[in-house]
Formats: C-alpha cells, structure tokens, sequence
C-alpha cells in the first residue's frame, strides 16, 4: 500500500514538473489531434446526433486541430490551476448564489436576472487610428466612451470583488460611421483575449462590411478585456476558475452593449444586427434573447454553455475534483441559467439567425454550436474545415457573413 501511494505521489510530482515546462505541453497536442482523429474516425460509423456534422478528415484538418490543441496547451499550464482551497471558495459561492437565485425566482425566469440599463446621452467620441495587419493599412475611426454603472445587486454574491476592478467602469467601442443620412449598424463583438483596435478590427471583415457595403460599424470592447482588464492580460478575470465571476462578466457584457445600441437608435440611423465570434458570439446570442428589435443576430464560433466549456477543457484531475467540490454537476449549471442564451428564447426572427463554427474546432468544440443550432430551431448554418480561428481564412465564411448582414439590414450603398 506504502508503494503504491509513493508511486502515485511520484507520478504527480513528474507531472507538476513537465506540466511547467511550454515545450512539454505543445507536444501534448500530437496525441490529442490523433485522437480527435480516431474519435471522429468511431463517430463516422455511429449514428450522429440529429444535424451535427461528421469531420471530413484530412491532413489540413489535422493541422488545424493541432495548431488549436497547442494554443489550448500552452494556456492551460499549472500556474492556471486553481488551489485546494479554491475549491472550497468557489464550491462556497456557488452555492449561496443559487440559493439567492432560486428564493428571487431567476432560476424559473432568466431574463427576470437582468436590468434594463439607463439611457447612454452623452459619451466621449475622439477620433483614433490603427494599423490593421490582415491587409496592412492605416485605420481611422472613433473611440467612444461611457461610464458602465453596472453593479452586481446589493447581496450577490462576488459583488465586493467585481467592483473591486476599477478600470472596468468605463465601458467603450470603437466606431465606423459614414457621413450622411441614416445607415444601418452592425455591433461586432470580438471573442475572449481581445479588445484592443488592431485585434478587433482583424477579427471581422471591417472593409467590406464598411466600405463596400456601407454599413456603420460599432465594435464594444466587452467587461475586463483591453484598457477595461485587471491583470496583464486581456480577459482573464473574465473567465477562470472564479465561476460567479463569469456570471458577472456576462450579465455586465449585456448591459454595456444594450446602453449603447439604446444610444445608436438615439442617434435615429437604420436598422441594428449584432454579430459576434466566440465568446462575442455567446454575448450576441444572449442579447437577442433580452433585446427587442434586433434585425438579426450572427453566431460564429459561438460558445453556448459555459460550464460546458470549463468541463471539457479542463485536465481530469481539476474536472474530478470539481465535481467532487459540488461545483460541477449541479452548482455551476444552475447559476449560468441566469446568463444561458440556451435557457431563453431568440426574439430575433428565425429566418434572421445564422450561425458558423469551425469542424475542427477544438475551443468551443462543434458541439456548442449544435446545441445553439438546435435551441434556435435549426436556422442556416455554415460549417467549414477548420480550426477556431480558421474562418480568419475562409472565403466561404466571409461570404456567409455578408449574405447574412445583407439578408437582415439590406443595401445601404448602390
């Protein structure tokens, strides 16, 4: 018994170890991506799940699939991990919070969670430039600023330490408005890690949305990410271990860009869509679940569960004790409800909901778009050979997104 408990405390120590070690844990993507392969290569002889798609497999999706399992593995190295006593905290808050959840009836009633924000009247424009790398060339546009004044409700829990981030008080977007009469708006909102011009503006196909169709853009920065984060890198407090946080960051995420599009009908220009990409797709979908009069909503990428996305991405030892802790299984699903796009029905038309996602995405992995395909009623859809961040690359996407916002906010130049 004293060798196999010594043997096991010799194979964590081993892992600490190699887990420290970047090199170590890019090569854990060569494993991983083959066995996406074998896994993919066993659900082509099973019977699928109704619209969900089987993999075409080659060696460029293979390549795809490696280059996302890298990325994953270099993000999750052991200084990410939560503390035993982490465990207990957040087991803890969770717990308290869907009690005050359940007792204030938002478990039954999602939308009844969140707020209708006041009226945005007088927020700071100034004029900006950047450089955009996709094609390098000189960007200008409008930086516009606003006080948040979202706060997490006096006795929920967490809200002590959301406020505690003062730069995330100040909400902002980047602008690209033509001159002359009313035209239509398309809010872009970029995915997790972002929220700086040069990344934001790469993430969409800005000049021909902006150019060549005609379309205003307004491009939110979401809650702790760019000049709004709290550590050195964009987004982090966003989404980690702290899971009443994330809560927090969604609700709020909601309520900035509902203040803004409040202030672009203000404005008295056309019609507004909204179109996101990984977690902008998740903010998006939300948003067209709480906001009336959106003309249509575009998901790429799209994560649809967070818990999900925590559970599937986590090393077993940090799942097993999670749910060990009652923190997965039950806690953390319920309190997401509140913030769930899948708890709530789309008040965006069918006919205007579109969606892509990548066949070898292994960040928010196919699954999540299916889930979000299905609970839409099964609206278009476009499914490319790639990787998260492949429909950078893809013609086919690029045209899907301007059939989709040409199909909800029609022509605005000739």
């Amino acid at each position: 018994m004293t060798q196999t408990a010594s043997a096991l405390q010799l194979y964590r120590r081993t892992q600490r170890a190699l887990g420290k070690n970047p090199l170590w844990r890019v090569l854990l993507a060569i494993p991983r991506t083959l066995r996406f392969v074998a896994d993919n290569l066993e659900r082509r002889l099973a019977d699928l799940a109704e619209g969900e798609p089987a993999p075409p497999l080659s060696a460029g999706l293979a390549a795809h699939v490696a280059m996302d399992e890298a990325i994953l593995a270099l993000a999750m190295g052991p200084g990410r991990f939560p503390r035993r006593a982490d465990y207990l905290r957040v087991s803890s808050e969770l717990r308290q919070a869907r009690a005050l959840f359940e007792e204030r009836g938002w478990l039954a009633d999602p939308a009844g969670y969140h707020r209708a924000p006041p009226p945005l009247q007088h927020p700071s424009i100034t004029p900006a430039t950047t450089v955009v790398s996709a094609r390098p060339h000189l960007l200008r546009f409008e930086r516009l600023r606003y006080p948040s004044e979202f706060e997490p409700r006096p006795g929920e829990i967490g809200r002590e330490r959301w406020l505690g981030h003062e730069q995330n008080r100040t909400a902002g977007a980047w602008l690209l408005r033509h001159r002359g009469g009313p035209r239509p708006w398309l809010v872009c909102l970029h995915g997790f890690g972002m929220g700086w011009p040069f990344m934001d503006f790469g993430a969409f196909p800005v000049r021909r949305l902006h150019h060549e169709l005609g379309y205003n853009l307004a491009l939110p920065v979401l809650p702790l990410h760019g000049a709004r984060r709290a550590s050195r890198s964009s987004g982090d407090s966003f989404l980690s271990f702290d899971l009443v946080s994330s809560v927090h960051g969604l609700t709020q995420a909601v309520w900035d860009v509902r203040r803004l599009l409040g202030w672009l009908r203000a404005q008295g220009e056309g019609p507004i869509a909204v179109h996101g990409v990984s977690l902008g797709a998740y903010v998006a979908a939300l948003l067209g679940a709480l906001e009336d009069g959106l003309a249509g909503v575009i998901a790429g990428i799209p994560v649809a569960d967070f818990p999900a996305l925590f559970r599937g991405h986590s090393p077993g030892h940090i799942r097993l004790r999670a749910i060990e802790h009652r923190i997965l299984g039950g806690p953390a699903e319920d309190v997401h409800r509140v913030v769930s796009p899948l708890a709530l029905p789309s008040r965006v038309p069918h006919e205007r909901r579109f969606i892509f996602a990548g066949l070898g995405d292994r960040v928010a992995r196919p699954g999540q778009a299916h889930r979000l395909w299905l609970h839409w009623d099964k609206p278009s859809i476009l499914w490319y050979r790639g990787n998260h961040v492949g429909y950078l690359w893809s013609q086919e996407v690029t045209r899907f997104v301007l059939e989709a916002a040409q199909s909800t906010l029609g022509g605005a130049r000739p």
